[in-house]
């Protein structure tokens, strides 16, 4: 069985394409490297693999790769942290529609005259940004208000694209909602503007990198947005990357739609903290809250009961296990300028 993953070269797919192969599956993996440039993978010279360099709006090429694989993983997309979102408001909006057009182009061709079978589609918990109803089930993004971030909104438009697909030309689908992957290869991107977060200057992206960045960097008061009450459920790549591979592999995730999450809410301050206390375990934590962007969603919890019952999914990685791996992972990128 083979499988086109776009994005292969992303921080979500470093995760995916692993385990995708170590299950027996042949990958193809396309990216135009447009936001870390050329990335190193453990995997790039697996007899299982394939990359390609191009863009995932090139719908000859989508359509050439597609009439040979059995299935179909749409990850291309612009994607950031917060400070990302208010950055590029317009741009990601305009340039993930056009990904997003062409792989549903291609992909209903691939269904149509060749012999692909889905199309897993990577939906956001951006969808939910606007809800009031925690923890969030699967459906809710029908019910309540629209997302307010132009990034959000353009991740429910493509669970549309998803839904209008199979309705006019029956190209089944699975969408897939990560809740705040966290792991290693979340280097540097090449659009990333460094600015001052109190003393420290940093690209700000991710909170769980920013925040072990600046503690590794001796800032003190650490610097957080907000007040640090944000929930947040922090799932790791590893994990993320199994849901989704269920997500494809299971006859019972055709034309539904999953959170793939940890169960386990943290808000910011205590995330803060924890990695406070693992990377200096003899200093009083102390903090002082900056202004907040204002797409800082103060709560994004899931329901995971769908993904637990219908594809027999939990998490296995907890924070603390997570953040062991990813500290010393980002000291090392401090050290060598990668992050």
């Amino acid at each position: 069985m083979k499988i086109l993953v776009t994005g292969a070269k992303g921080f979500i797919a470093g995760y995916l394409v692993e385990e995708l192969l170590s299950h027996g599956w042949a990958v193809v993996g396309l990216d135009n490297l447009s936001k870390y440039g050329p990335v190193q993978k453990s995997y790039d010279n697996h007899p299982g693999y394939r990359f390609i360099k191009g863009d995932a709006k090139d719908v000859p090429l989508m359509k050439e790769i597609l009439s040979e694989c059995d299935h179909f993983i749409a990850g291309a997309a612009m994607i950031g942290g917060i400070s990302y979102f208010h950055e590029f408001a317009f741009d990601l909006l305009a340039e993930n529609e056009r990904i997003t057009a062409a792989s549903f182009e291609a992909a209903i061709d691939a269904h149509e005259k060749h012999k692909l079978k889905k199309i897993t589609v990577m939906s956001s918990s951006m969808v939910f940004e606007s809800t009031n109803v925690f923890p969030t089930p699967e459906g809710n993004q029908f019910e309540c208000p629209p997302p307010l971030s132009t990034y959000g909104f353009q991740k429910l438009a493509c669970e549309y694209f998803a839904k209008g697909a199979w309705e006019q030309y029956k190209l089944p689908y699975t969408i897939v909602r990560p809740f705040n992957c966290i792991g290693t290869g979340e280097k540097r991107a090449l659009t990333d503007k460094e600015i001052y977060s109190g003393n420290v200057k940093l690209a700000l992206s991710h909170v769980v990198p920013d925040i072990v960045q600046k503690v590794l960097k001796g800032q003190d008061p650490l610097h957080i947005l907000g007040k640090g009450n944000q929930v947040r459920h922090y799932t790791y790549g590893g994990d993320l990357a199994r849901g989704i591979r269920l997500c494809v592999e299971k006859e019972q995730a055709v034309n539904e739609d999953f959170n793939i999450s940890t169960p386990e809410s943290t808000t910011v301050l205590e995330l803060s903290k924890k990695i406070w206390e693992m990377i200096n375990p003899d200093k009083p934590f102390n903090y002082i809250s900056d202004t907040p962007y204002e797409y800082d969603v103060q709560k994004r919890v899931p329901d995971v009961e769908k993904t637990k019952r219908v594809l027999g999914f939990s998490t296995e990685v907890s924070l603390e296990k997570a953040l062991s791996e990813i500290i010393p992972w980002i000291k090392e990128q401090i050290k060598i300028g990668g992050i």
